[in-house]
């Protein structure tokens, strides 16, 4: 096995690993509840989980995503969630290599499984959550990345500002929580990343909310969380942003 395959295949079980971790961060954060106590066990039974239980994604598949005592079915979020995050920390590892870069793509994926968690499950970002990110973030934005640090202080600005007016205009679809998040997605983007960043996630939240309204899996004016879609198009952003960028300015060259 090559260097790069044992790299990639250890972030791949780290992710996973940490995914359940996060999943538990999404779900009791929001509820004000402890991280780590009490031990994790069923919603429904209330029967304490063991090892064999918590396996990251292969747990759900033996037990056909049911409770192993009561037999409820458990919430698919947990093994996308588990999966999501293993799945992308390959995907940093392919952008950066094992370079400085890593960490904050990392720290960028791991902030964007918590916050889709907590948003889907209750519709709330909380701000502990943001808070406990903003620090990291902003450490290895300024020791990594080739921008200038005023450029990614625009960027938190610009964002946060942008999504503000959004949410005074519309009136509501949107909330503070949102404006916070995106103002820290901005500070690691930049600009004018940031400004991608919030198209690429408007054309997903399009497309996805489209889909599910097609299927029928949400009704028309249902309020629909819309922090994932912004980790989305951060995401995107991050990834691939200068590219699109560039690509965009050839067309008109």
């Amino acid at each position: 096995m090559t260097m790069d395959a044992a790299v990639g295949a250890y972030l791949f079980v780290l992710g996973l690993v940490l995914g359940s971790f996060y999943n538990v961060v999404g779900l009791r954060l929001p509820r004000g509840e402890s991280v780590v106590y009490p031990p994790s066990s069923c919603g429904s039974c209330g029967m304490s989980l063991r090892a064999r239980h918590l396996v990251p994604v292969f747990s759900y598949i033996a037990t056909c995503g049911r409770c192993a005592g009561c037999r409820t079915k458990i919430s698919p979020l947990y093994p996308a969630g588990e999966l999501a995050t293993g799945l992308m920390f390959i995907w940093v590892y392919g952008l950066h290599g094992y370079t400085e870069g890593l960490l904050t793509g990392l720290l960028l994926v791991s902030l964007s499984v918590m916050v889709t968690v907590a948003d889907l499950k209750y519709m709330l970002i909380p701000n502990k959550l943001l808070l406990l990110f903003l620090a990291p973030l902003a450490a290895a934005v300024s020791l990594t990345s080739e921008l200038p640090i005023w450029n990614h202080a625009l960027g938190a600005l610009a964002g946060g500002a942008v999504l503000l007016l959004i949410v005074i205009v519309s009136g509501g679809g949107m909330g503070m929580g949102d404006v916070k998040l995106f103002t820290l997605l901005g500070l690691v983007l930049g600009l004018p990343l940031v400004f991608l960043a919030l198209i690429m996630a408007c054309l997903a939240g399009t497309v996805i909310g489209g889909a599910l309204l097609l299927t029928g899996r949400i009704q028309r004016k249902q309020p629909v969380p819309f922090g994932p879609f912004l980790a989305i198009g951060a995401l995107a952003a991050y990834g691939y942003g200068t590219a699109i960028i560039e690509w965009y300015i050839t067309l008109f060259m």
